[in-house]
């Protein structure tokens, strides 16, 4: 239920504060005073598409806030431990309050209760508060899908999860019929691209190589290169150290440390200073060592750089074929031979994939029976239900029939069944199917039939919203009025009806007001209308009005009672303000609701 809705800044609209009640709320007003202003804030505050220019001529910003009763499957698991709650209302709310800001770029930013939000948790939550039905939403019901989805919502809420059943069955047939393709294709070619696999594998296997090999391969070519360089160099220090005729640095180092143990009989610090000078005789005479063994290894190894280079050149030639480095040719090695299983086990995936298919198509055999045998029950109730309603609509002369045929193409998302609505409008008529015989009045009425039938919830997927505006796909079961599939209008909430009674006046006017205040029994409806039959019904009245004296123009909401709902309904009867035989039927009006 809407308690508040509060608008600033839309449009027309600088402000505007609606306090709705329980039952039928009627909203009335000449034509471009901006009825349908409301309703465009609500499917904002429900998280529809901001359009561009909607923000009042030079407003910082535009506003749209509502606050709804707290449904208590969203109240805080603490204070209600049976109920899942809802981490994005606070545990001491009270009241859900939805609110979105709208700037003139188009940026826009959603509230819940004060905290930031996502325009998809305004959708979310919004679709559990309300559903909307537009000025032409009652064409819905001239697609055969949205027709079933009416008819599904009558069987109830057993049947809808069945639905949802046979949605996923669907899916996986579908998912493992183009996994079957694809492998099907890969068998027929799979044995010449095994062979190409089995050549590139082998080439790489037959090199073997390794990021590490490559990086060593490297330095040794360096060292290899400059062999002339380096073989001068060590020779050279092991001549410094220890060189075959003359005194080198190792003798002297001998020489010196010979004196020092001497003296350093005499003084502890000197012979401290002879220990380090030994340690750096026996330094030197193993570096002189370790140079002529590295001479004797330089002088071993011929041909060793034409190994390397062609060791660095094979690895090189793998990296141009495959795309980079020897990690790219390495990474690639195991795609293959990961295809190369893959292929190898095709014909075994094949059969079990076809085992696995004959399920699946097995279970949406039986789901999809279960739900034909469910809707050919279902189809003559609902019927024989519309027609009732329809006769209380000034349609007494109608006749109305549900027909249910095998879907072209076999089994869908929803079954294998198509639904289509059949009317004779009149006696004496063939039946026709409703998207080709049925007048816009009519249309509005079979809506508004199906509505009553549902008890406020049942085609929220078939006529509600789009998605945008928070009808989404709600459903309810219709014959005993629970709500089912979670986003449907249950008995609390808000249906909001944007002039669904136009192309239709006098009795039926009537009659359709009746039915919206019976519809409103238990629950809360906001109807935007131009009809007077229609606003008489309303438990609660507003206009609005627009002021075109100033620019921009300025549009109010007035809440009406006594003598100002009379004044509304004469305006919309036409009349000047002082017609008493106007007043009179106003009057009139009232009484008879």
């Amino acid at each position: 239920m809407l308690y508040e809705l509060r608008v600033e800044n839309l449009l027309l609209m600088e402000r505007a504060e609606l306090r709705l009640g329980p039952g039928l709320n009627i909203l009335t007003g000449e034509t471009g005073a901006g009825k349908t202003l409301l309703a465009h804030a609500l499917d904002l505050l429900l998280g529809g598409k901001a359009r561009s220019g909607i923000v009042r001529e030079g407003a910082a910003e535009a506003y749209v806030e509502g606050v709804f009763r707290l449904p208590p499957d969203l109240r805080d698991p603490a204070n209600h431990p049976d109920q899942p709650g809802d981490e994005r209302i606070p545990a001491d709310a009270e009241e859900l309050v939805l609110a979105r800001r709208v700037w003139p770029d188009g940026r826009t930013r959603a509230y819940v209760c004060g905290r930031s939000a996502t325009v998809a948790d305004l959708r979310e939550l919004g679709s559990r508060m309300l559903s909307f039905y537009g000025q032409h939403e009652h064409r819905k019901l001239m697609v055969t899908t949205a027709q079933l989805d009416a008819l599904d919502a009558f069987c109830g809420p057993e049947h809808l999860a069945l639905r949802a059943q046979m949605a996923q069955a669907h899916a996986d047939v579908r998912a493992l019929e183009s996994r079957i393709e694809a492998l099907d294709g890969l068998v027929g070619a799979r044995d010449r691209e095994l062979d190409l696999i089995g050549f590139e594998l082998g080439e790489i296997e037959a090199v073997d190589p390794s990021t590490e090999e490559e990086q060593e391969l490297l330095a040794e070519r360096d060292r290899l290169r400059h062999q002339e360089v380096l073989r001068l160099g060590a020779a050279s220090g092991a001549d410094a150290i220890s060189p075959d005729e003359g005194t080198g640095a190792g003798a002297l180092l001998a020489r010196a440390v010979s004196e020092l143990e001497s003296a350093g009989a005499f003084d502890p610090a000197l012979a401290a200073l002879g220990e380090r000078l030994a340690a750096l005789r026996y330094e030197a005479e193993d570096v002189a060592g370790e140079l002529r063994g590295y001479l004797d290894r330089l002088d071993a190894e011929p041909g060793r750089l034409e190994f390397v280079e062609e060791r660095l050149a094979a690895f090189a030639r793998l990296g141009r074929k495959h795309g980079g480095g020897i990690a790219e040719v390495l990474a690639h090695a195991e795609r293959c031979r990961a295809r190369q299983a893959e292929l190898e086990d095709a014909e075994s995936n094949f059969a079990d994939l076809s085992g696995e298919l004959e399920r699946a198509v097995g279970e949406r055999e039986r789901i999809g029976a279960a739900l034909s045998e469910a809707r050919h029950k279902a189809a003559p109730e609902l019927a024989d239900a519309v027609l009732l309603r329809l006769t209380e609509l000034a349609m007494g002369d109608a006749r109305f029939e549900v027909s249910l045929r095998e879907r072209e193409g076999g089994f869908g998302p929803r079954g294998r069944d198509t639904v289509e609505f059949l009317i004779a409008p009149n006696s004496g008529l063939p039946f026709g199917p409703l998207r080709e015989v049925a007048s816009g009045g009519e249309l509005s009425r079979v809506m508004l039939a199906l509505l009553s039938v549902a008890h406020g919830g049942g085609v929220g997927g078939a006529a509600g919203g789009d998605g945008g505006a928070a009808g989404g796909d709600g459903a309810a079961a219709a014959r005993d009025g629970t709500a089912a599939g979670g986003d449907g209008p249950g008995d609390g909430s808000l249906l909001v009806f944007d002039e669904i009674d136009a192309g239709i006046g006098g009795h039926t006017a009537k009659a359709v007001g009746a039915h919206l205040r019976e519809l409103a029994e238990g629950r809360q409806v906001l109807c935007i209308t131009h009809l007077p039959q229609v606003a008489a019904m309303g438990s609660s009245h507003f206009t609005i009005v627009k002021d075109g004296s100033q620019l921009p123009a300025r549009t109010t909401v007035t809440a009406l009672s006594g003598d100002g709902v009379v004044d509304e309904l004469v305006r919309m009867l036409g009349a000047a303000a002082d017609d008493r035989a106007a007043r009179g039927h106003a009057r009139e009006l009232l009484k008879t609701t």
